[in-house]
């Protein structure tokens, strides 16, 4: 991390009373609004949207958030259709690499520390193992190279970061895979679902929970944080079916290729949550418990 950039004293530290000021770009996505549930016992939030400052705009956003005075700024606006970029590069770098470039440079300003949520996707999913954040990057699609380039630029930027790369997410108040499968196999009898691509379901809730307590800790650095185990697409679906007790439904299991998707996607998605392992701090639950409780709560069965 380079010296000088971002600094801030223990003087100033400790003269900072009651609860940390934390401030979310994309508050109305499905981890932000997560965020901003899971975090307001413990923190003063506040969250923001396009409505109220376009990141693209560094001026704009520089205003927002200097006259927010935030101690840290969780970062999870961005361009996240994946095949819609590899048809619109310039926006999806625009937004995902400029627009967090523009947010670094105004948590810098303020001597805010900042939480940038990047993906899986960086990654190339050759490798046999789940990735671990040391290993190099190495995208395939221009998602993924926009939001490595995100990175990049935080690095330059700050000293006092938490890049959390994550995969699969799923929660409430987005389009998400859980979702879709639910819907699709109230109107289908046959579905056809991936099976070549293994990843880590994560619930949006338990996600927004874990980076509460690492920002707490003041641990810098990038982190891998999903729910624990893998599966695949063909697998998550099934379960989901399972829990929800919908059918009879047929589901196919289909390789990558036939979908002839414009974006190509990693076969290896999983990250190996090897950070949290290192500094001793807990790993989430089983992607199948969290599954569990969001599908139940989706049917009305409990408000969790």
């Amino acid at each position: 991390m380079a010296k000088g950039k971002n600094a801030i004293t223990q003087k100033q530290t400790q003269n900072r009373k009651g609860k940390k000021k934390v401030l979310i770009t994309g508050s109305n996505g499905m981890l932000g609004s997560s965020l901003l549930g899971q975090l307001k016992k413990k923190y003063s939030i506040k969250g923001i949207t396009i409505e109220d400052a376009d990141i693209t705009d560094i001026n704009a956003i520089t205003k927002v958030i200097t006259k927010a005075k935030p101690d840290i700024v969780i970062h999870t606006a961005g361009y996240t259709k994946v095949d819609d970029c590899e048809g619109n590069s310039l926006l999806a770098y625009k937004v995902n690499a400029i627009g967090t470039r523009n947010v670094a440079v105004a948590c810098q300003k303020i001597a805010a520390s900042m939480v940038y949520i990047s993906t899986d996707y960086v990654f190339d999913g050759t490798k046999n193992t789940p990735y671990i954040e040391f290993d190099a990057a190495n995208p395939l699609s221009v998602y993924g190279k926009s939001k490595l380039a995100g990175e990049e630029f935080i690095r330059q930027i700050l000293n006092r970061f938490y890049i959390i790369r994550t995969s699969w997410l799923y929660g409430k108040g987005g389009t998400n895979f859980v979702d879709t499968i639910i819907n699709k196999a109230k109107t289908e009898k046959v579905l056809k679902v991936v099976e070549d691509q293994r990843g880590s379901p994560t619930y949006t809730n338990d996600l927004a929970d874990k980076i509460g307590e690492i920002i707490k800790e003041e641990k810098y650095g990038i982190y891998h944080i999903t729910n624990s185990g893998s599966c695949s697409w063909f697998d998550f679906a099934k379960k989901i079916i399972d829990i929800r007790n919908i059918g009879p439904i047929r589901l196919i299991p289909i390789k990558s290729s036939e979908l002839n998707r414009p974006a190509k996607r990693p076969a290896n998605s999983v990250l190996q949550n090897f950070m949290l392992e290192l500094e001793g701090i807990p790993l989430l639950r089983s992607w199948e418990e969290a599954v569990r409780e969001y599908v139940r709560w989706s049917r009305g069965d409990n408000r969790a």
